[in-house]
């Protein structure tokens, strides 16, 4: 059964739509490289704010851990993520599964 991994970076204040642009200038295509495409990317304008939420699926856990272990081994994520320390403030991450009668199986 497929699972879908969701992200969720809480921003700074008032940086979110340069992290935005600065993640899909640099990391963006490194990240699909890997994991391929996402389902969506997102962000929050009711709730908590300053949220960027995103969704990955991969048809298992054993999946998942593979293609994230090949994008820790590539020297220009590695150079990319430290980057990221001045824009997020908080992280969380989630494993969901798809009920039966999902679309997103």
């Amino acid at each position: 059964m497929a699972i879908v991994e969701l992200r969720t970076y809480t921003i700074r204040p008032g940086l979110l739509h340069e992290y935005l642009k600065f993640y899909h200038q640099e990391g963006f295509a490194i990240h699909c490289r890997y994991l391929g495409p996402s389902i969506g990317w997102f962000y929050s304008e009711v709730g908590p704010l300053n949220q960027v939420l995103m969704m990955w699926r991969y048809d298992s856990h054993a999946e998942r851990e593979h293609r994230r272990d090949r994008l820790y081994a590539d020297p220009d994520w590695l150079a990319f993520v430290p980057k990221t320390s001045a824009y997020i403030e908080a992280m969380e991450n989630r494993i969901l599964k798809p009920t039966f009668f999902s679309p997103l199986q």
